[in-house]
This record gives C-alpha cells, sequence and structure tokens, in this order.
C-alpha cells in the first residue's frame, strides 16, 4: 500500500517520500502494449527515466549542442530576484519532474519557501536527489513524491503547507512533451490546485531548425544513448525482448507541427516479443518515442491563459532562445 503524507511526523528535518501511485502496475504495463501495437508504434517519454536514463538525460545537459539548460540557468542566475518578489517567500514550492533538483536549489535562498516538494516519476534518482538538497538546506522542511505527474497531476492532500501558497515550479520546457490538447489539460490541473499561488514554468521557443535538431542529435551520441535506453526499460515492464543494438536514433524538427520529434528506427525488419503477444517492424519502420513542441513568447502566454491563468510575466533568455514565465493562478 503507498503510504499517505500523514503517516509522516512533520517535525523532522530530513526528507519524507511519498510513493502516490505504485509503480509496474499492470495498467501501466497494458498501457505499454498498446503503444507498441499501434501504428505507427509509439511509447511514453515517462520511460526515459529509468535510474540510467535520468543519468544520461543530467549528461545531455551538460552537452555543447544543449542550449535549453544553460539558457534557463542564465534566465535564473539574471532575473531570479525579480521572480522573488513576484513570487513572495512563504510558498510551498511544488516542483514537477524534479529531476536533481538542481534548479530549484539555485532558486531556493531567494524563493525562501516553507516547504519544498519535489515530484518525479524516478523514484530511486529523487531519494538521492532529495538527501543532498537535505544536507545543503538542512533547516527547510522537503518531502519527495513518486508519481506519474504527466499522468495525474492530482497531488496527494496535505502536501501544501498549511497557509503557504502553492506555487508548482516546472522547467525545462517539459511542457512541450504534451500536446497542445494535452498541455491546455495539464495546465488547467495545474491551476486548479494553485488558488492564491501561481506558476513557474520554463519554455523553449521556436527557433532555427539546425539549433534544434543538434540539440536532439548530438555528436556525441549521448541523446541517442538516452533514446536507445528507452527500450530496456520496456523490456522491463512488458517482459518484451527488445535488442538496442538493432535500432537507431532519429531526429527531426516538423515546422508544420511546431516540434521536435524523436524515433527509434528499426535497422532490419525484426519481431519483438512479449508475453502474450508480438510485434513485427519492417526496416526502417519507426517506434515514435517523443515529441517537443516549440513555443513562441505569444503562444505559450495564450496556452497559460486558457488553461485559468492570469496574464503571465515573461523573462527572455539571450537571442529569445528560451523563456521563463510566471503565471497567477
Amino acid at each position: 500500500m503507498p503510504r499517505t503524507f500523514g503517516e509522516f511526523p512533520m517535525t523532522l528535518r530530513t526528507p519524507r517520500f511519498v510513493q502516490a501511485h505504485p509503480l509496474g502496475s499492470l495498467d501501466e504495463r497494458e498501457q505499454a502494449i498498446a503503444g507498441l501495437r499501434r501504428t505507427p508504434a509509439e511509447a511514453s517519454p515517462k520511460h526515459f527515466y529509468d535510474r540510467l536514463g535520468s543519468r544520461l538525460f543530467d549528461a545531455i545537459t551538460e552537452l555543447p549542442e544543449y542550449y535549453p539548460t544553460r539558457t534557463e540557468a542564465a534566465i535564473f542566475a539574471e532575473h531570479g530576484a525579480a521572480m522573488a518578489r513576484r513570487i513572495s517567500g512563504g510558498a510551498t514550492v511544488i516542483d514537477v519532474g524534479a529531476g536533481n533538483c538542481e534548479k530549484a536549489a539555485r532558486l531556493l535562498p531567494l524563493l525562501d519557501p516553507a516547504r519544498y516538494v519535489a515530484l518525479d516519476i524516478s523514484a530511486d534518482y529523487l531519494h538521492e536527489a532529495l538527501r543532498r538538497m537535505q544536507r545543503e538546506h538542512p533547516g527547510l522542511d522537503i518531502v519527495g513524491v513518486g508519481m506519474d505527474f504527466a499522468r495525474s497531476p492530482a497531488l496527494p492532500a496535505g502536501l501544501v503547507d498549511r497557509g503557504a501558497r502553492p506555487v508548482f515550479f516546472y522547467p525545462g520546457s517539459s511542457i512541450g512533451n504534451f500536446s497542445p490538447a494535452g498541455a491546455e489539460a495539464f495546465l488547467a490541473a495545474l491551476h486548479a490546485q494553485a488558488a492564491g499561488g501561481g506558476l513557474l514554468i520554463g519554455v523553449d521557443l521556436v527557433k532555427p531548425r539546425a539549433i534544434l535538431e543538434a540539440a536532439y542529435d548530438d555528436a556525441l551520441g549521448v541523446t541517442a544513448a538516452f533514446n536507445l535506453n528507452l527500450l530496456r526499460n520496456l523490456n522491463r515492464l512488458v517482459g518484451a525482448d527488445f535488442d538496442p543494438r538493432d535500432w537507431r536514433h532519429v531526429a527531426f524538427f516538423d515546422e508544420a507541427q511546431s516540434r521536435i520529434e524523436m524515433h527509434l528506427e528499426a535497422r532490419a525488419a525484426l519481431v519483438v516479443r512479449w508475453p502474450g503477444g508480438e510485434r513485427r517492424f519492417a526496416a526502417g519502420e519507426r517506434l515514435h518515442t517523443e515529441n517537443s513542441y516549440k513555443y513562441t513568447p505569444a503562444s505559450i502566454a495564450a496556452l497559460l491563459r486558457q488553461a485559468g491563468f492570469r496574464e503571465p510575466v515573461a523573462w527572455l533568455g539571450e537571442g529569445a532562445a528560451f523563456a521563463v514565465l510566471w503565471a497567477e493562478a
């Protein structure tokens, strides 16, 4: 049984953890198999993020081609104080898709929250990050929540400190992984839980194709390894027999959809089997693993308004490559 927030004593200054959603459930397995049977086949990008996948993504953020992390960090460094003035202290900061928590760690001294809540699908990786965060912020109340927030963003009851403003923190342009309709629904679900607070969100912006495609297909092949690692996770989840050596990484920008697409392409005709089923792939056939939609400042502002937020305040990075926006609920 998943533990509930109320089972933890509130006086301890050690990281506390709530497993909100059971991992590896039958329903999750069935959804993954349904994706493999679709035409074209697809897999959810949440399957990138096991322990190894999380570490590979950290490596991606260090690559010269991958501009979003350093551009967003520069925005926080230059404008973090202005963001903090708008948000004000005493909030409960809810870090959606916290990963290694490093982005939030840079802002916490400015935001001075009453509580820091980190949400991530990769439970093991989140445990490590929170222990480090607690050492760096020994007086801060820190809670980790293992949950598939993209599938069901409703927080367990009691996570927001009584009397504190809920401030959702969603950096890194992960909102781009949703379709526009899915992004609006997800943001509306956050808005419904943000009364009295708001959302601080990072968004990747439209830019030349060459820059975008290099960011998702780097020269060292780290992004390719990250993409291929998804096959290992599918093997573990559904009992399949994917061999990563049979596949190659493909990434390109679709201008009409304003999105980067990532795929895995079969190098030759093959059959992938799992208990109770199989899928045949022709040579060159692809498994669609991720979309990453790119916005303009105007289009992301419109999306936030449609989700129920007030007119956002935006801070743009150098060359308008990236934006961070604060939107009150």
